[in-house]
């Protein structure tokens, strides 16, 4: 259906970094592909082997991340908003590239989070199946005569965990809640999920690590009744289905995918592997609004084979995937630390890394192939986990239920509030910290939480510490 894109680099023997600094070789966390800056645009740096012609796809990519989006009456290139959508551009919800947060109440905006909707039943491939009126997430807003499908919003439960040593810890738990709902109520069988905007650097990276890893992961024996398990979804460029890897549900197969059903589901962009708007049976007014094409806005015929005829063209599409795909990822710092070190003993003891593999090797045939054959460090294993029903969404999706999530790499996570001061952890961004996130640990990861609980304070700093230099 899609071309088979290839990129061919000058791959150095010596890395070059940002500042021509050069690092131990334990913190080259996205191997070749690692950056030494440590500044607010940590997570935005190109990766060191991209040569020169090359580069210029990377800035057309970041561009198309970063542009606001207008709607489609306009004449300009970065035309083609909603009818229905969350935010005007991609880096609203993934600010420099990093996590987004959850809002701190019901006052508070859902800027960088969205909401996911599913009702009982089986979707189509296998997937969740979309809300009959609102689809598959909530689009707050429409463009000039589509009235936006409505507003969620946070209230809080908040109770204490008590620490071995006595320290306490407030956790709070989000209940979505709406309000001016456009086509009548969800109802009562509603399955409804908040999502903070995840990081965006290291997937193609992680898109190299092949299949047999995972299945290799998923067969190994674990301790204290860990599991782990390949999520099996639909790929919809190869008409079959395959092992998941991206969503926080590993519900995602490839990352054009991944890139493709972002702009179609927050920003109402399409584009060539969703060509079709986001508008449900029932949003007569979002069916009946124009829609352009990248051949329309740049005066060509419809059809023409550089532009296509979606809103975001093949060239800018691709260009955006490669963004997505070399996105460097920030090297590990202060690994000769004592107290780091003493913190990364704590963190296999406390056998967080049975999940949050620290390790892995991509593939030696990486649709890239500078991203061939590295040695990586991004703490997970791409498998699906029961977190418990603390953290369960109760929302199926292909094979993974509602208490299983992937595991996230926790790669660049010590500079997450320092690219985004209110970041937060977890899917739904309910823990501020990350000793709040380890405390909502359930279900596979109780073991390991209780462990955290039973340390002592200065073995407790030494594993935050240990995370921050990650």
């Amino acid at each position: 259906m899609f071309p088979r894109i290839r990129y061919f680099f000058s791959a150095p023997l010596l890395l070059l970094l940002t500042g021509t600094a050069s690092i131990e070789i334990s913190t080259l966390s996205g191997g070749t592909s690692t950056t030494a800056s440590q500044s607010r645009e940590a997570f935005s740096q190109p990766s060191p082997v991209i040569d020169e012609e090359h580069l210029r796809v990377f800035a057309t990519g970041r561009s198309m991340f970063r542009q606001s989006w207008v709607i489609a009456s306009a004449t300009d290139r970065a035309t083609g908003l909603g009818p229905v959508y969350n935010r005007i551009s991609c880096i609203a919800c993934h600010a420099r590239n990093g996590r987004g947060n959850a809002p701190d109440g019901p006052e508070g905006s859902m800027q960088a989070m969205l909401l996911r909707l599913s009702v009982p039943g089986i979707g189509p491939h296998g997937g969740a199946k979309p809300h009959p009126a609102y689809g598959d997430q909530l689009n707050e807003h429409g463009v000039p005569g589509v009235p936006g499908e409505g507003i969620g919003f946070l209230v809080y439960d908040e109770h204490i965990e008590t620490l071995a040593d006595g320290e306490t810890i407030v956790l709070r738990k989000p209940n979505v809640h709406f309000r001016q709902l456009a086509y009548g109520a969800l109802g009562e069988d509603v399955m409804v999920s908040p999502r903070i905007g995840p990081i965006v650097y290291g997937l193609g990276l992680l898109e190299a690590v092949s299949d047999d890893t995972l299945l290799a992961l998923q067969q190994q024996d674990k301790p204290d009744g860990i599991r782990g398990r390949v999520n099996i979804v639909w790929d919809a460029m190869a008409q079959k289905k395959v092992i998941g890897r991206f969503g926080m549900k590993a519900n995602v197969a490839t990352l054009p995918e991944q890139v493709a059903n972002a702009f179609v589901g927050d920003l109402g962009i399409t584009t060539p592997l969703t060509p079709h708007e986001n508008c449900t049976a029932v949003q007569t007014a979002c069916k009946q609004a124009p829609s352009g094409s990248a051949a329309q806005f740049a005066g060509l015929a419809p059809g023409d084979a550089e532009l296509s005829d979606t809103e975001l063209s093949r060239a800018d599409f691709f260009a955006t995937v490669f963004y997505h795909r070399m996105l460097a990822v920030p090297a590990r710092r202060h690994v000769n630390d004592a107290q780091v070190i003493r913190g990364g003993q704590l963190f296999q003891q406390a056998r967080c890394a049975v999940c949050h593999v620290p390790e892995l090797r991509t593939r030696k045939d990486a649709v890239l192939p500078m991203l061939s054959n590295q040695l990586i460090r991004p703490y997970t294993d791409l498998l699906l986990h029961d977190m418990g029903p603390a953290l369960a969404d109760g929302r199926s999706d292909f094979q993974a239920s509602g208490q299983e999530w992937r595991t996230p790499p926790l790669w660049g996570i010590g500079l997450a509030k320092k690219i985004n001061p209110d970041a937060g952890f977890l899917h739904d961004g309910r823990a501020r910290t990350l000793l709040e996130a380890i405390m909502w640990h359930g279900g596979e990861a109780a073991p390991a939480k209780e462990i955290v609980r039973a340390m002592t304070a200065n073995e407790r700093a030494a594993l935050l510490r240990f995370l921050e230099s990650i």
